[in-house]
């Protein structure tokens, strides 16, 4: 308890660094989020109605989820320097997979005569893509984006390293003094972001999933 007592003074102490790592923090990962979602579920669309010719941009996107956060960061550093931009883009790069892979199978995973009903009802293909098939898919949409949160507030502690800031600043100072209680003031509130944004997804994600 002395730790987290200690932690919770440390916080009390530097009020204003706190709040300001943990609103960069929180902005840098919706951001990240609200971008990838832009990006990757239009694409999911396209790949879904495009057969076995896609499976070279999936596969892609795919690997790329293999890739550690840090090797991104790094190595988007000779193109776009340190600071904010960087960090967010490799935040959506990594957030790009989950949403992809997402759209494409909620899609692809939809009974074709549903389809097929709404044809046959004189719906536009984007009507239909609007009213029916999204509707449908967005279970398996709100899988990708859970996924993708977890990963990318984790991963937004080490946009510090590239002068992005955020609470990876409390992190690394508590590593580099050797002082945990500093390090908890910053991994106590990211664990509860990704534990909230979990929550909070998987919630929606089955409200729904059966309604």
């Amino acid at each position: 308890m002395d730790i987290l007592e200690q932690a919770w003074q440390f916080a009390g102490q530097y009020q204003t660094e706190f709040w300001d790592a943990l609103k960069i923090h929180i902005i840098l990962c919706l951001a990240a989020l609200a971008l990838a979602v832009a990006i990757c579920v239009p694409l999911g669309v396209w790949t879904s109605r495009r057969g076995r010719g896609t499976m070279l941009v999936l596969n892609s996107f795919g690997a790329a989820r293999a890739l550690p956060s840090l090797a991104v960061l790094f190595l988007l550093y000779p193109l776009l320097g340190i600071g904010f931009l960087p960090a967010l883009v490799a935040l959506t790069l990594l957030a790009c997979p989950h949403l992809l892979i997402g759209t494409d199978v909620g899609l692809r995973g939809i009974d074709p005569a549903i389809s097929e009903a709404g044809r046959g009802m004189g719906m536009s293909p984007l009507r239909l893509l609007r009213q029916v098939q999204l509707p449908l898919a967005l279970p398996l949409i709100i899988g990708g984006v859970r996924s993708a949160a977890v990963e990318v507030i984790a991963s937004a502690t080490l946009a510090y390293l590239i002068g992005a800031g955020g609470l990876g600043f409390f992190l690394f100072a508590g590593l580099a003094r050797n002082r945990p209680e500093i390090l908890l003031v910053g991994a106590i509130p990211i664990a509860l972001l990704a534990l909230v944004s979990e929550a909070l997804l998987a919630s929606l994600q089955r409200l729904f999933k059966y309604n």
